[in-house]
């Protein structure tokens, strides 16, 4: 594929630190060979035991365009820093894994200046891109956990699960924004509404979605077609669910459509995750980690999107957001392969 930057040996050696007597996960992924196309090498990594794909788009032209902040471009990095050094051991062991690159989008980014139009059509040309890769992982029969990049991404992430799987999907997210925003041009914040509009999303549900950061036009939107959500001063302020009894009720919804299940997070409703709109009022890492790993192991899921993350956004500095971005993505890719391994 053109516009795709594989994660090779070299990189692998740069991030990966060995220790006598242990084995890290990163000795033990596959990694793509840069030998062999696309399809060749989903199909070898399946044949030796590949059930996952983990990909990055590293990009904030998305959030950009949707006149945010941007830094949401090296999360990939920061990711498998963290995951590749984790033990692979009884739990994990890692072969299950191939660690297939980036998304090229050097030749997409503008600079601080680009105005919201220009951004908006390099989103489109990026669309395009995820599409295309995308699809040739859920047409292998592939499970992709894709690191953002901006929200965005979710357009093209179903429209790819939809061409590969012949079904519009379901998708669950994890947000305090509905990104159901109206088709103004693409950015960050209307990924859901362009896909409910192409036929690619057939059931959507928001859980953690902020009251007052969603217009009223928005909400009136998402309402028309029939979308869902549970807010977050429904669960974590005014306690009148448990956030357990609004996931089952949650899993229990999407298992009744009969469709393949997309698992959906916006890193910035974790509470003071680094990211292009992080909050001080947000859903605890553990509450998200138990989000995925139980949709996971209770729905027939078909990939996981963690989007948004910034690691150069923490307010101790780049270094600081790189390591605690890292380590938390990494638990969360955890948490949903252990879901799919003990899948009911």
């Amino acid at each position: 594929m053109q516009y795709l930057s594989l994660f090779n040996t070299a990189k692998l050696s740069s991030l990966v630190n060995t220790r006598e007597g242990e084995v890290k996960l990163g000795q033990v992924v596959q990694l793509a060979d840069a030998s062999l196309n696309l399809s060749a090498n989903l199909a070898h990594a399946k044949a030796n035991g590949a059930r996952f794909v983990i990909i990055g788009i590293g990009e904030d032209i998305g959030p950009r365009a949707n006149l945010g902040r941007g830094g949401a471009d090296d999360a990939f990095d920061s990711a498998m820093a963290q995951f590749l050094n984790l033990q692979s051991n009884r739990f994990l062991s890692g072969e299950q894994c191939l660690v297939l690159g980036q998304v090229d989008t050097q030749d997409l980014q503008l600079p601080a200046n680009a105005s919201p139009e220009s951004l908006r059509n390099k989103v489109e040309q990026l669309d395009l891109r995820v599409i295309e890769l995308l699809t040739a992982v859920f047409s292998a029969g592939l499970e992709p956990i894709v690191i953002g990049g901006g929200h965005n991404n979710a357009y093209g992430l179903l429209m790819a699960a939809k061409a590969g799987l012949k079904r519009p999907i379901a998708a669950v997210n994890l947000d305090p924004h509905s990104d159901f925003r109206p088709k103004e041009g693409r950015h960050s914040g209307n990924g859901f509404s362009y896909a409910a509009a192409s036929g690619a999303l057939g059931y959507y549900h928001v859980l953690g979605l902020h009251e007052l950061k969603n217009s009223e036009a928005t909400l009136e939107q998402l309402k028309v077609f029939g979308g869902h959500w549970h807010s977050l001063q429904q669960i974590w302020v005014r306690r009148e669910l448990s956030v357990e009894t609004a996931v089952k009720n949650i899993s229990d919804a999407l298992n009744n459509t009969q469709l393949p299940v997309a698992i959906e997070l916006d890193l910035d409703a974790i509470t003071n995750m680094p990211s292009s709109a992080s909050t001080a009022a947000g859903v605890p890492l553990l509450d998200a980690l138990f989000y995925v790993s139980y949709v996971a192991k209770h729905c027939p899921t078909a990939y996981l999107h963690l989007a948004e993350a910034a690691p150069s956004c923490h307010v101790a500095g780049a270094a600081a957001g790189y390591r605690e971005t890292g380590q938390s993505i990494s638990e969360l890719i955890y948490a949903y392969i252990s879901g799919r391994i003990n899948a009911l």
